[in-house]
């Protein structure tokens, strides 16, 4: 990898990814709408020499296409990730998830790039019978608009790589944390403790099991795999691997992390249910011999991961203003 794109490149996992790749002396071009995407987490990036950020619209193609001209490897991280809102806009995630990844797909055919990374979940797997769930376990019914978008993104890649030659790097993975986080429990508990540290809503009855990955953590399964070049190796040179720990928390576990971890012993309302909203699996567990077995081991346990994300919520409590009113964040 020599000159990199990405998707979503003022996102979470995208402006992270950009920031690793050019210390690793990559060159990177970063592509976004800023839809969701924050300028702070860009201003580092955009003082390096090797950085060029294009504002784009996955759903423009000629503009997409002109964009990744001259780049040798694409990541597709950009996506609308709301899964808890997706009924109430269900063409979102058609456009912004599957429509978005054919154009960034046909992107790549038009400017003879053939190797791609794409962000999937560990949603696809719906309420998954095998527990932990590996990366040949079968899918079963979507109980989510999200996933359901994530699968078509999937066939549509595999269907590339088998028509098109091209080399795909397909990763499921569990929810992220980290720094940048902006999306997700640890950043709606945040915001209801500061503003009443006495009480918190929790959505579902605080049972469901999950499990959650840090961010670097992320990021060096991703390069680790792409590295390697397994996808090559692979049949129908499509690579397909789960990203997470070889753990999981309930809700109420990480509840007590993050009360502890501020001194604050709030009354807990539950709202009920073992799921918070339509399409909320209620235990996600994913079975990742897959990428430890060629060499990847994550740093940080969920505990870990949840308290770091929440620290950086502390220091950085601009992420909860408007975008349009949010000050760069300070230094670390």
């Amino acid at each position: 990898m020599q000159k990199i794109f990405i998707t979503g490149a003022a996102g979470f996992i995208g402006s992270s990814l950009a920031d690793r790749l050019l210390a690793d002396g990559l060159s990177v071009v970063g592509w976004d709408n800023f839809s969701t995407g924050l300028r702070p987490f860009v201003a580092d990036a955009l003082k390096h020499p090797g950085y060029r950020l294009v504002e784009g619209d996955n759903l423009d193609l000629p503009a997409l296409t002109a964009a990744m001209a001259g780049c040798d490897f694409v990541f597709h991280l950009a996506a609308n990730a709301d899964v808890r809102f997706g009924t109430d806009h269900p063409g979102k995630d058609l456009q912004q998830n599957t429509v978005a990844t054919y154009h960034v797909l046909e992107a790549m055919r038009a400017n003879g790039i053939k190797r791609l990374a794409f962000s999937s979940t560990g949603s696809v797997y719906g309420e998954a019978k095998v527990i932990p769930t590996p990366e040949d376990a079968p899918f079963p019914i979507q109980t989510s608009l999200y996933g359901a978008s994530k699968v078509a993104g999937e066939g549509l890649i595999q269907a590339y790589c088998e028509g098109f030659g091209f080399e795909g790097y397909i990763f499921r993975f569990v929810s992220i944390l980290g720094e940048r986080y902006t999306h997700g429990h640890v950043f709606d508990f945040y915001q209801q403790l500061i503003a009443h540290p006495d009480h918190l809503r929790v959505l579902g009855d605080g049972s469901q099991r999950k499990s959650y990955l840090y961010i670097q953590d992320c990021l060096a399964a991703m390069l680790h795999a792409t590295r390697l070049g397994l996808a090559a190796k692979a049949p129908h040179r499509v690579a397909v691997f789960n990203l997470g720990t070889a753990e999981y928390c309930q809700v109420k576990d990480s509840i007590g992390w993050i009360c502890r971890a501020l001194g604050v012993t709030p009354r807990l309302d539950f709202t009920g249910g073992n799921r918070g909203w339509i399409g909320d699996n209620p235990f996600i567990f994913l079975d990742t011999q897959r990428i430890t077995a060629s060499g990847w081991q994550p740093k940080l346990s969920i505990e870990q991961g949840i308290v770091r994300t929440l620290r950086w919520l502390e220091a950085n409590r601009w992420v909860y203003t408007s975008r349009e009113s949010a000050p760069p964040p300070p230094r670390a």
